[in-house]
């Protein structure tokens, strides 16, 4: 089983881009750790508080851990301290495979989260740094979709997510001051069933989710393959 990290700029972008993948990981024994760069806050509907309850239910519904290192919302950078602060993460966690975000996006903090991880990955393995944890280097780093880009996603790979669509949505309702009270925002649950239905379609399973990778990935033969 592998250590899993999954990094958000918010508390939900994880849920929303990759909830089902998540809870499939979880129930197959992974170790699975999701990362908020932020609390979240400030939005019209929230508080730290209320967004802190939300994004522990979510986690509970999902059956992970969650930590962050509470980078400023809306303000989030590319900085030597926040690499650093990511990188510790990995390096406790001793991450072998890395969830961020897909690097075109028209949030800022997004941008610069799937920036930050970038190199945070490259700098959890140097020695003789001053960084809490071991020195790893995770095997493989993914990005998932979570975008305020109107993009349609063109993923390297489609992860089947059928049974766990149900605890998806459940976890991302938990977040009920972005999903729930706002009644403009509670079509986006509705759009993101509709995706992973679509995706689904695209495998021939209930649903999917996508990703996409920079790196190839490789088979020992094509019994790994899930198309028909």
């Amino acid at each position: 089983m592998s250590n899993i990290l999954v990094v958000g700029p918010h508390p939900d972008d994880q849920e929303l881009g990759m909830g089902g993948t998540i809870a499939k990981l979880v129930s197959q024994g992974h170790n699975v750790l999701l990362l908020d760069m932020t609390s979240g806050e400030p939005t019209p509907h929230g508080t730290p508080e209320l967004r802190a309850k939300e994004s522990a239910a979510a986690a509970k519904i999902l059956g992970v851990s969650r930590t962050t290192v509470n980078l400023p919302n809306r303000y989030v950078e590319h900085s030597v301290g926040a690499r650093h602060a990511v990188a510790s993460v990995i390096r406790e966690h001793q991450a072998e495979i890395v969830f961020t975000p897909y690097f075109e996006d028209a949030h800022p903090d997004h941008i610069a989260t799937t920036r930050i991880v970038e190199d945070a990955r490259f700098d959890a393995k140097l020695t003789k740094i001053d960084l809490a944890g071991e020195p790893i280097y995770p095997k493989w780093l993914f990005y998932y979709y979570c975008t305020h880009l109107r993009i349609v996603p063109n993923p390297s790979f489609l992860i089947d997510t059928t049974g766990f669509a149900s605890k998806k949505r459940e976890a991302i309702v938990a977040y009920e001051s972005q999903f729930v009270i706002p009644e403009n925002n509670r079509s986006i649950v509705d759009w993101i069933d509709a995706q992973d239905k679509y995706f689904g379609g695209r495998i021939r399973t209930e649903t999917a989710e996508p990703f996409y990778t920079r790196e190839p990935i490789g088979l020992n033969d094509f019994s790994a393959l899930s198309t028909s």
